[in-house]
């Protein structure tokens, strides 16, 4: 059976997506962010070293970071290739990239983001006037104009894919890529016409049945901004 040690609101939402998808067995292990300072508990540490997730536990292995998670269980159990274009298929490349791209592109610029806009909460009150300001500034010199380029790529290539990532049919790079779509959302928008490739994107994942089941399995999903 496999377990996959899930914190709240965070990235392992996909892992529980994937496997419902695949309709595999599971359990799920819970943990709690810090409700002050949103941090994974210590206990994640007793899994992995380092105390993040997602993590899964395989006969008798532990596995760490979700593009590896996704690509162990993709090559473990949908021979297939339900979710994974075959190699010899020149989707393969477009796959592979994406299936990359979401953590290794993606994923550091929305952090980025979101220390910027959570900086001047975590400072005493008399300060905050000026950090709001330099978190201002930096988000509006640094990461913004980027993330922007970044969703204008993202529109493009869904309008150009037919509505997903890796061609004309659904694969694990459209869930590796919904955690960027999502907190792209929560913490820039969609609300302009040029995103709205985006916004069907998400509207037709969020309605797949996989993706509800793996809600009521992780509990609430709530990205951080």
């Amino acid at each position: 059976m496999i377990i996959v040690h899930h914190l709240n609101n965070s990235r392992s939402q996909r892992v529980l997506w994937l496997l419902e998808e695949l309709g595999l067995p599971y359990t799920v292990k819970r943990y709690e962010r810090d409700p002050l300072t949103m941090r994974a508990p210590a206990e994640l540490q007793k899994v992995h070293p380092l105390g993040k997730s997602p993590v899964i536990e395989d006969n008798g292995h532990v596995y760490a970071e979700t593009g590896a998670i996704v690509e162990y269980l993709l090559d473990t159990y949908d021979a297939g290739h339900r979710l994974s274009p075959p190699r010899s298929t020149a989707a393969r490349g477009a796959y592979t990239y994406w299936l990359h791209y979401a953590e290794g592109s993606a994923m550091p610029l929305l952090l980025l983001k979101l220390v910027f806009m959570r900086m001047p909460k975590g400072v005493p009150a008399l300060l905050r006037p000026l950090v709001s300001k330099i978190a201002a500034k930096a988000q509006q010199t640094v990461t913004d104009p980027q993330l922007k380029t970044h969703m204008a790529y993202w529109a493009d290539a869904l309008s150009r894919g037919g509505g997903w990532f890796a061609g004309g049919d659904f694969t694990a790079a459209d869930i590796m890529m919904s955690f960027p779509l999502e907190a792209a959302a929560s913490r820039i928008g969609l609300d302009r016409p040029e995103y709205r490739p985006i916004q069907d994107f998400l509207a037709r994942i969020h309605a797949r049945p996989a993706y509800h089941r793996a809600l009521e399995q992780g509990g609430p999903y709530e990205l951080l901004k």
